[in-house]
């Protein structure tokens, strides 16, 4: 058999999930979220943007709350277990999976969040709440459909600076993806993937839902090889 001619090394998994309680369950959060920031005496509540704590695993106990945590949980397993088929040595090993933070972000009037990953875990996800309606948001006259997305930059972006670009690496110029806030909708993202919220205008305020998370064996090990000693 002749060899494979060409290997597509080092793909960048990426999830995403629909939340079928979003419609009875984000008015509710919007309200929550609200007064969460109202009794913050950090905020400026003149401000354009406010990011709470990542400590609302503690701070909210309510059942639609719970609800949603749930459902971003279940979509991280489901990413993980997909992303690591053919990886990990068994095909489905059980899962422990750590929360290692959970905010809220409220951004409106060009607001946004610039080009950053995320540390102290390997997953993260961000959860849409509520923003302008589709049309709405790409029908600024400034920002047009880049309005409070948030774009993914590839692996090989970096490599674009000061690079000799011609039609042999085309391939290259495809260095980022945008993923639309869709009121409902969770994104799964590798938590080394730089991303950034693009500035946002709009009628409602963006408010979204960001976590943290690690994933580990159900067995207490990480480890995926066994090792003899010498």
């Amino acid at each position: 058999m002749a060899p494979d001619p060409l290997h597509t090394l080092w793909f960048t998994p990426l999830g995403v999930h629909r939340f079928a309680q979003a419609d009875e369950v984000n008015p509710l959060l919007v309200r929550v979220f609200r007064t969460l920031r109202a009794t913050d005496e950090r905020a400026d509540p003149q401000a354009a943007f406010y990011a709470s704590r990542d400590d609302l695993l503690q701070r909210i106990r309510l059942p639609e709350w719970e609800q949603l945590v749930r459902f971003m949980v279940d979509g991280l397993r489901q990413t993980v277990v997909l992303a690591n088929q053919g990886v990990w040595p068994e095909a489905a090993p059980g899962l422990q999976i750590a929360l290692r933070g959970i905010w809220f972000q409220i951004a409106n009037r060009g607001s946004h969040h610039d080009v950053h990953t995320h540390g102290n875990c390997s997953w993260s996800g961000v959860y849409c709440v509520q923003v302008d309606d589709a049309a709405g948001r790409r029908a600024h006259r400034l920002l047009g459909a880049a309005n409070g997305v948030t774009r993914f930059y590839g692996p090989h972006f970096n490599h674009l600076g000061g690079a000799h670009m011609d039609f042999g690496n085309a391939y290259l110029q495809a260095s980022h993806l945008d993923v639309e806030p869709l009121p409902g909708q969770l994104v799964v993202f590798p938590s080394w993937l730089p991303h950034q919220a693009m500035p946002y205008d709009g009628e409602t305020d963006r408010i979204i839902v960001s976590f943290n998370a690690s994933v580990h064996a159900a067995t207490g090990s990480d480890q995926l090889h066994g090792y003899s000693h010498v």
